[in-house]
């Protein structure tokens, strides 16, 4: 909302006032004499309206009904106001009196009727001395609540005085501390008047709750509610309208439509206030409902009315909506209203239609500040910055000169196309036009620097603040979690609570998004409690955050739970679920899932596929791969660099290099992250030839090669047993080409070591690595002790793993594996026991194979499969076959004390051959299979799939937890090097 807007109470939206003439001179019914005072109620329900007529000698009054005068509803005083001839020459001040009981005052009114009268001096009412004062065109007003003992009775000593001055003095005070803006003064000097036991009239809870809409004093406002009810004002119109107003701006609009439908008849600020709150709310549409209803109604929109709607087309995108709107601003000739003008462009602008927000800007005779900065902020929405930075230039060639809106667009606008140094030029005008101690300036300054990449800026602007809110606040949450520092985002959480600052759903949002970026799933619990205590869980962005979160911080069942418990799921949740189960390993649901989501009318869009390409390389599903790269295809979203690079990544991890090599050199543009994926599927294919090759063309081709870049290329080397070439690039890469080695370098050079036998060199390696030995390190070292079958060593190497990374099954499982293959079993079993002690979980084999489009998961002896039976005897088929080529079980990987025969059966029912098994019975002869694991091949796994692709006459591609090995003919591609 363009900033300028008035509030929808404000008088520019209250109905105009005709101008009413007095009526005929009525025959008196009751006369009082020239030095009395008098003093009628007119607030009663139903109001009761007194004509007066007032003459040098006598004051003549007539009760009678109110009605409405001119189709406009007036208030009591407006419309007595009206009654008085302008020749009176005598009045009383305004008098209100301390309160009694109700039923003195209307019986008092009834005997009016027949001539009962009120009499008192002017220097004796009820013992208190009073001031008559010559004015024009004066009543006084006797609040229908205070029910005076002395109308209608002779004065007496025991009679309460009246509060009069008291009660004018702190209404006055009040009101103007209301009407200028300093609304916590009024406040408290409502409270002052509670406190000396004042009861408050109409006008002062007006006052009031208008200074708790605007303070967001919600709290403060229901227990002013209650004095309402209290004080008898509940079924007043005024009192009920400004209720409204206060609950819908204070967001509570629950309450405000319970109030509004109380109400027996609506005026123009009601509905107002209505469509406002919910627009505001979020319910755009609920309140364009309002809207129509309003006018079937009869009720007549004003300014207010038609910003009010155009708030509710600009929160739901509603374009043809608002142009409807649009036509009956016209129609009522409010187009030249600043308001609503610049509420057109707000909702134009919010709507993505630059171009109307132009046509408006051009039609304005003169631009003042309001316009440009109109202007601005429509083209920052429009994503149009460059265009916003002109005008902000056009403007100040004008002479015209910026305030704190002006800089707030401008620095959104330069944050959006990442111009760090006009931003800098910007923060100079800044601070010269003396605006850099304003909060909402200083926020967008956080926001900008940390937009452009600069933390270190941001976090100077943020310490120089003298004042922070929690818009700078979380500007400086999100500035952390955008430059990667979670956990200093967390920490400015601590300092929120400290200063008593109320977070809000973007705070939540941004410490969520923290939570995911550091892994703190306790304090993103924490926070989600929060979220439920403050009912922010229906808050799209903060759902959001919630899924993202858990996913991130690997709880995806956390995350469905919250996904579920959802009414509505908008894209960015389906895609959070869907990247998520990619991420755990679930892809087939991250598959099932997207075809749900498209059931409910919900298209992919680009993250969606991305989500749904890491599903397909997580699963190996070479052909749903395809599936969805033409889906891809069929959106032009594959000549987007980033879901390129995902295609190439996905057939690279799906095996299938030849068509990741092809996608690859078909691209428009790459960047270092598509040379960096194609590097990547060479190392894990094991052509290490292949690797260097493209390395080397990325030089030749002026890449700017990175750590990623080298920690791929000595993978490449350590996977296809390039010693002396991972050695040398090792070496080089600082001084050829300023890239310091990190941990996962030197991970990758011990496991090149290692896998050549060289473990000596591998621990001295990382003895004498600078900084601290990572566990992948010492992992990679015991891996290579259990393929050497070197127990010592290994027993050593083990306990440095496991203190790197207690948590890790992975060092105790190596080590119980090293002392089963030496026959040591009471060891093994030790180590096994120490696991289990410790709560530290292994993760169970896995072998899954894609036929006909769906994955099939098998398990070590699985019982579960439908076809168990024919996979069983296809692999007792096999067992004689491959023996009588030459294959021999190498029992000492059954990691069991159990006969050697026994041995056998648990060797030929591990999970990859019932995968194996299954692709033979269920595709025809010649189908190339490919099978993936969660673990490593075992070597009698690995020797055995050499002779069943010589048997059955098929290549079997199998890829473990480290690589991709190539079986054909009775061979593997890994030449046994793995």
């Amino acid at each position: 909302m363009v900033p300028s807007l008035l509030h929808p109470l404000h008088s520019c939206c209250r109905p105009v006032l005709p101008q009413l003439r007095a009526p005929p001179p009525q025959p008196p019914l009751t006369h009082f004499s020239s030095s009395s005072v008098a003093s009628l109620c007119l607030c009663f329900s139903p109001p009761v309206i007194l004509k007066l007529r007032v003459s040098s000698s006598s004051v003549c009054a007539a009760p009678r009904k109110q009605g409405s005068m001119g189709g406009v509803r007036l208030a009591p005083r407006i419309l007595l106001r009206a009654f008085v001839p302008p020749q009176v020459d005598r009045a009383a001040r305004r008098l209100l009196l301390p309160p009694s009981t109700r039923p003195v005052v209307r019986p008092a009114l009834r005997r009016i009727q027949t001539k009962a009268w009120i009499r008192g001096s002017h220097s004796e009412l009820g013992g208190q001395k009073m001031v008559v004062e010559k004015t024009t065109q004066d009543v006084l007003w006797l609040n229908s609540k205070l029910n005076t003992p002395w109308v209608g009775m002779e004065p007496g000593p025991a009679m309460t005085p009246p509060r009069t001055v008291q009660m004018d003095s702190f209404a006055s005070r009040l009101a103007r501390h209301a009407k200028s803006g300093q609304y916590a003064m009024a406040l408290e000097v409502f409270r002052q008047m509670r406190q000396e036991g004042i009861v408050p009239d109409r006008p002062t809870f007006v006052a009031v709750l208008d200074a708790c809409a605007n303070l967001q004093a919600l709290e403060e406002g229901k227990r002013i509610h209650a004095q309402v009810l209290e004080n008898g004002f509940e079924l007043d119109f005024y009192v009920c309208s400004s209720l409204v107003d206060m609950y819908a701006q204070c967001g509570d609009i629950e309450d405000a439509w319970s109030v509004f439908n109380k109400l027996g008849t609506r005026d123009v600020v009601a509905w107002n206030a209505m469509i406002l709150g919910f627009a505001k709310s979020g319910q755009g549409n609920k309140a364009l409902e309002l809207f129509q209803q309003m006018q079937l109604e009869g009720v007549e929109a004003n300014t207010g009315t038609f910003v009010s709607a155009l708030n509710a087309c600009a929160s739901v995108g509603a374009l043809q909506e608002g142009r409807g709107v649009h036509e009956q601003i016209i129609q009522s000739g409010c187009d030249s209203d600043p308001v609503v003008v610049h509420s057109l462009m707000d909702m134009y602008a919010r709507c993505g239609s630059a171009e109307d927000v132009t046509r408006l800007f051009n039609m304005m005779p003169t631009h003042d500040i309001v316009a440009w900065n109109a202007m601005i902020l429509a083209n920052v929405k429009c994503g149009q910055g460059q265009k916003a930075l002109d005008l902000y230039r056009q403007m100040r060639e004008e002479g015209a000169k910026p305030n704190s809106i002006t800089f707030v667009g401008v620095l959104n606008a330069i944050a959006g196309l990442g111009a760090i140094e006009e931003g800098r030029r910007v923060q100079e005008e800044v601070i010269q036009s003396h605006y850099d101690l304003d909060v909402g300036v200083g926020s967008s300054l956080v926001h900008m620097y940390s937009k452009c990449g600069s933390l270190e800026d941001a976090t100077r602007v943020f310490n120089r603040m003298t004042s922070r809110d929690i818009v700078t606040m979380n500007a400086m949450i999100l500035a952390y979690v955008r430059c990667g520092q979670g956990q200093k985002a967390l920490e400015l959480s601590r300092e929120i609570h400290r200063t008593g600052l109320e977070p809000t759903p973007i705070t939540f949002a941004g410490l969520l998004n923290a939570c995911a970026l550091s892994g703190s799933i306790e304090e993103g619990k924490r926070i989600h409690t929060q979220v439920v205590r403050r009912g922010y869980e229906s808050d799209v962005n903060v759902r959001n955050s919630l899924i993202d979160m858990y996913t991130k911080c690997g709880s995806v069942e956390d995350a469905w739970t919250v996904f579920e418990q959802t009414p509505t799921h908008d894209m960015v949740a389906w895609n959070a679920m869907i990247v998520g189960y990619a991420k755990s390993e679930q892809g087939q649901k991250s598959i099932s899932l997207s075809r749900q989501m498209q059931v409910e009318g919900v298209e992919p869009d680009r993250v969606t596929f991305v989500g749904l390409l890491n599903a397909c390389a997580s699963l190996a599903a070479l052909e749903q791969g395809k599936q969805v790269h033409d889906q891809v295809t069929q959106r032009g979203f594959d000549t987007e660099v980033f879901v390129a690079n995902n295609i190439v990544h996905m057939y690279a991890k799906c095996g299938s290099i030849e068509d990741a090599q092809r996608f690859f050199d078909k691209m428009p543009t790459r960047d270092v992250i598509s040379w960096n994926v194609m590097l990547g599927g060479y190392a894990i294919m094991g052509q290490g030839k292949e690797a260097l090759g493209h390395f080397e063309r990325m030089c030749q081709e002026g890449v700017a090669v990175d750590s990623v870049t080298f920690a791929a290329l000595l993978t490449a080397c350590s996977r296809a047993g390039l010693v002396n070439e991972g050695l040398r690039y090792f070496e080089t890469m600082g001084s050829a080409h300023g890239i310091s080695a990190t941990a996962d370098h030197h991970a990758c050079m011990v496991e090149l070591l290692s896998r050549a036998g060289r473990l000596d060199d591998a621990e001295s390696l990382i003895k004498t690595v600078a900084t601290d030995p990572n566990a992948p390190a010492w992992k990679g070292l015991l891996a290579a002790c259990r393929v050497q079958g070197t127990v010592d060593m290994g027993s050593r190497i083990a306990k440095r793993a496991v203190e790197s990374d207690p948590e890790s099954a992975a060092s105790y499982v190596l080590l119980s594996n090293i002392y089963a293959a030496a026959g040591k079993w009471e060891l093994s079993s030790s180590i096994q026991r120490q696991r289990l002690a410790r709560g530290v979980k292994k993760e169970p084999g896995r072998s899954w194979i894609e036929v006909d489009g769906k994955v099939h998961s098998f398990m070590v002896d699985d019982v579960r499969h439908p076809q168990r039976s024919e996979i069983r005897a296809e692999l007792r088929r096999l067992l004689p076959l491959m023996k009588e080529a030459g294959y021999v079980p190498d029992t000492k990987f059954v990691l069991h004390n159990v006969s050697e025969e026994e041995k056998v059966r648990r060797l030929c029912h591990h999970s990859e051959r019932f995968a194996m098994a299954y692709g033979f019975i269920s595709t025809p002869p010649g189908t190339i299979l490919r099978v993936f694991k969660n673990l490593r091949v075992c070597g009698d796994c690995h020797t055995a799939t050499k002779f069943m692709s010589k048997i059955v006459g098929r290549t079997i591609i199998v890829r473990d937890a480290k690589r991709f090995h190539h079986f054909e003919d009775g061979k593997c591609s890994c030449n046994d090097y793995w």
